[in-house]
């Protein structure tokens, strides 16, 4: 018997990744009419801006973030948002909502003509910012992730935030590599229609 397919990452039958550290968020909702995801849009954050340090993230998105800690979360008060995944600067994979239900990810958004891009995606955030390059590590995890998301939903287009949300948005910003993550993933072309030249 083939037992290897259960120890490789996957996901379940309620939509979480088996290797994710799983921190469920309550910011969530079902997605209209049981819409299948079909685009992955690719962020970046740091909290506070380009500090790896810290779990903020993980508690902005679970809404319990200590507002008081540091003067830029003051302006987050009353925010609530949320995205699938988180990956790290070591790799590793914090899943914040199943991929079945529809994060808070993209907000205003439009991809290809279609409006409200929660609705249809799976929102991925890698700890980062547009003044680093990511790590190795965040790379293979995302492609790994990539992988895994592409094989379980019918997943046929992979975009930045800045891609969905022009001119309000600049993330994943300018250090992400495209192409990379297009090799790496081992995608067709045709899966980054923002990226005609890979």
């Amino acid at each position: 018997m083939n037992t290897s397919s259960a120890r490789d990452p996957h996901i379940d039958a309620q939509g979480w990744l088996t290797h994710a550290t799983r921190l469920p968020s309550p910011n969530f909702e079902a997605r209209p009419g049981d819409i299948a995801p079909t685009l992955i849009v690719i962020h970046n954050i740091s909290l506070p801006p380009d500090d790896f340090t810290t779990d903020s993230i993980a508690r902005f998105f679970q809404n319990t973030l200590d507002h008081d800690a540091h003067p830029y979360f003051d302006h987050l008060r009353g925010v609530r948002v949320s995205a699938h995944f988180v990956i790290r600067r070591d790799g590793g994979v914090q899943q914040f909502v199943s991929c079945d239900d529809r994060a808070w990810h993209a907000g205003v958004s439009s991809f290809c003509g279609r409006e409200r891009c929660n609705d249809f995606s799976i929102g991925v955030e890698l700890e980062g910012s547009d003044r680093v390059p990511f790590e190795d590590a965040q790379y293979d995890a995302l492609a790994a992730l990539v992988r895994v998301l592409v094989a379980r939903y019918p997943i046929d287009a992979l975009a930045g935030h800045s891609d969905v949300a022009p001119g309000r948005k600049t993330d994943p910003g300018p250090h992400f590599d495209w192409s990379r993550l297009r090799h790496d993933s081992a995608l067709p072309p045709s899966f980054f229609p923002f990226q005609p030249s890979i």
